[in-house]
């Protein structure tokens, strides 16, 4: 977003000298409640000396990085926004920095999330695999920043950069084995393990102690009543490796909530290293 267009969306003077003096690093647009990036901020949030933050973007040899840039788009993503719907054409693919965006599969009006997407990989690789439609929904379930690009600059870049189309197919190969494992888990294992499983997998992303997730969120993440969140989330906190109030949950014991998880976490952990 231009200096331009963010002097365009405020009124006061204070706000509009403080973004004149590069003092701001993003505005709010009243008309859709989006947060709107200033260049400044932009190239802080997209890479750190050069580098890219999104860590599949990172294994590229820097000068195919740095080729891509002038078709990567930093946006911010909002919690609960949809990228995409089953059965649409993807238009973008987004290489999150710190965001994350869940997949799930939709069946009429239920939704079960059948993977995570953070800075280690992609939204839409789809894309990659010859697939023009999404055939799951991309909500984001943590707000935050990624790179976008186009669906056909993406596919002039697969074309060209062999490095990229390497670790795409090696990432869509994780993402397969990570949904075959999810299904098999959320066959197989307890509440309170899957709870676990799940907490390990956004704290792995987030890189924070302390998540904010309500009861319904939870429970359709993970395909449950709310009541069995409850009793799991309950358990988990008699173990004290997590505290969890209101929606707000703050992890205490990283390595005892490693062992109250299933062994579904170190499999899928593994296939990212």
């Amino acid at each position: 977003m231009s200096v331009a267009r963010a002097l365009r969306l405020v009124t006061g003077g204070p706000e509009r000298r403080a973004i004149e003096a590069g003092e701001v690093d993003a505005v709010i647009d009243p008309a859709n409640g989006r947060v709107l990036l200033l260049p400044e901020a932009k190239r802080a949030l997209s890479s750190t000396g050069g580098e890219a933050a999104n860590r599949l973007l990172a294994a590229l040899p820097r000068q195919d990085y740095q080729r891509l840039l002038a078709e990567l788009e930093l946006v911010a993503l909002a919690y609960g926004e949809v990228l995409y719907e089953p059965g649409e054409r993807i238009r973008h693919v987004y290489f999150p920095n710190d965001a994350i965006v869940s997949l799930l599969t939709v069946v009429q009006d239920k939704a079960l999330e059948v993977g995570l997407v953070g800075r280690e990989g992609m939204a839409g690789i789809s894309l990659a695999l010859g697939a023009e439609r999404a055939q799951e929904r991309a909500l984001v379930q943590g707000t935050g920043s990624a790179l976008r690009m186009k669906a056909a600059s993406f596919h002039e870049a697969l074309e060209h950069c062999v490095p990229l189309r390497r670790e795409l197919h090696r990432y869509a190969y994780t993402k397969l084995i990570e949904a075959r494992q999810t299904a098999a888990c959320t066959r197989f294992h307890g509440v309170e393990e899957r709870l676990a499983r799940w907490l390990l997998m956004t704290h792995d992303r987030v890189r924070a102690d302390r998540l904010q997730f309500t009861h319904e969120f939870l429970a359709d993440m993970l395909g449950v009543r709310r009541a069995g969140v409850t009793r799991a989330a309950s358990a988990l906190q008699r173990l004290r490796v997590i505290d969890y109030r209101r929606g707000d949950i703050r992890i205490l014991d990283r390595k005892g909530l490693e062992a109250a998880a299933c062994v579904c976490y170190g499999v899928v952990k593994a296939l990212a290293r």
